[in-house]
């Protein structure tokens, strides 16, 4: 049955539908010899033979990865300023995969990575409200008006956040730093630095430590491991709701 070409290139693991579109765009792509730029154009794979920089496409297993980011690292497959990316930390993955969502350089944490571009396209699509939870040390000790801002909702520069839920965990008198808990759905660019930017207690420190039900227990800095058929299956129910 005929698909979409950037969803076929999407299962065959060679990107996430948004890159897809760029390298059909790019004039990257190619179907039975005939390079395609149109994003409507669908495609009957394997029957067709569909290739990327005159190489053809292969179907591959999904894989599923969760890794502990480490800070001064990129999310990202490769950097043309030759910092480590996250890629670099997946030794003994052979598959391409991509990650869901970004983390930031300075960011530590939760971070799933796959090569399944449905599975990808449905948990950061923002009308499933997928819940992302991070543990942030700030500057100074924030009152609970404040806070209640961030539970609220608070307007940034690109518009008012959705409400968050957060949760005072700790404050240091000496160093004058709080750690607080923050649980958010959206998944907008350095969006928790900027919450708490705005309410004028700028984070020093950020790990995200939970995306939906997953958490990084048994998994220290720089490790990673394959998720569970039932994670998996779990997480695709989510990603249907």
């Amino acid at each position: 049955m005929p698909e979409r070409l950037q969803k076929i290139l999407s299962q065959a693991g060679i990107a996430s539908r948004r890159a897809a579109e760029k390298l059909i765009l790019d004039g990257r792509v190619a179907v039975n010899g005939k390079i395609i730029t149109e994003l409507g154009a669908k495609v009957d794979w394997p029957r067709d033979r569909v290739t990327v920089d005159g190489k053809p496409i292969a179907a591959e297993a999904p894989v599923y990865i969760l890794l502990n980011k480490p800070k001064g690292v990129i999310t990202s497959l490769k950097d043309p300023r030759g910092r480590k990316t996250v890629i670099d930390l997946l030794k003994d993955v052979p598959e391409r995969v991509y990650p869901v969502g970004r983390l930031d350089y300075n960011t530590e944490g939760l971070l799933l990575l796959t090569n399944d571009g449905d599975l990808t396209h449905a948990l950061t699509h923002p009308s499933h409200e997928i819940k992302k939870t991070y543990v942030s040390k700030i500057a100074g000790l924030p009152n609970e008006e404040q806070l209640d801002r961030l539970r609220a909702g608070i307007k940034l520069s690109d518009g008012m956040t959705s409400p968050a839920a957060v949760r005072l965990l700790d404050f240091d008198p000496v160093k004058q730093v709080a750690v607080v808990e923050i649980t958010i759905h959206e998944g907008r660019n350095r969006q928790v630095r900027r919450m708490f930017e705005a309410i004028g207690h700028p984070v020093k420190s950020l790990k995200r430590t939970k995306y939906a039900f997953l958490t990084l227990t048994g998994l220290k800095r720089g490790e990673y491991r394959r998720l569970t058929p039932d994670e998996v299956a779990s997480l695709k129910k989510l990603a249907q709701g």
